[in-house]
């Protein structure tokens, strides 16, 4: 397992020394969390979140080098997630606007989803994307509310804002569906 000092030193290998070894340790250490943010946040496309996370490292090897430091390599490397996230969606904006409710989920993916899998990626889609980001960092990703401030550029209590909205709507969709809930 690669430490957080280690991902500086990764970093600096690749930034230096050209590693593509360096940069592979870092890819195989956060691919698995960035497709599943990405994973989450299409509601299941696995296509759609394996191009993503593509882009996403990517556009990370080519601009590596304005990497300070300042924050961790993960927040850093998060923030042009939720960055090639919101491209994706400013660029597809059009196709974004049909109903939800009409995506047959199966369709979306060779691997049948179960039932619960179906119902959380159908209550992520009453949020937000703004909510639906913050909550999937805090929930799913494990981040703390000054990460998630850090990654999505904005304040802390913008982030705990989004959150609070986030539970009560999908506590509500819950409730609705027969499911009991609780965030605590």
């Amino acid at each position: 397992m690669i430490s957080k000092s280690d991902d500086l030193i990764l970093v600096s290998q690749v930034v230096l020394l050209n590693s593509h070894r360096a940069f592979e340790k870092l890819v195989g250490k956060y691919q698995s969390s960035v497709r599943r943010f990405f994973l989450n946040l299409t509601f299941g496309n696995e296509a759609l979140s394996d191009d993503l996370a593509q882009e996403t490292f990517i556009k990370v090897y080519l601009h590596l080098q304005s990497f300070k430091g300042t924050a961790g390599f993960s927040t850093w490397l998060f923030r042009v997630a939720y960055n090639v996230y919101y491209d994706y969606l400013r660029n597809s904006k059009p196709h974004l606007e049909a109903d939800f409710s009409e995506i047959d989920p199966y369709t979306e993916s060779d691997r049948p989803q179960t039932d619960c899998e179906m119902d959380v990626y159908e209550s992520l889609k009453i949020l937000k994307p703004d909510e639906r980001t913050a909550i999937l960092l805090f929930y799913m990703e494990d981040h703390p509310v000054e990460k998630i401030s850090k990654i999505m550029n904005c304040p802390t209590g913008t982030v705990k804002s989004h959150l609070a909205r986030g539970r009560e709507k999908l506590a509500n969709y819950f409730k609705g569906t027969g499911y009991e809930f609780n965030f605590g």
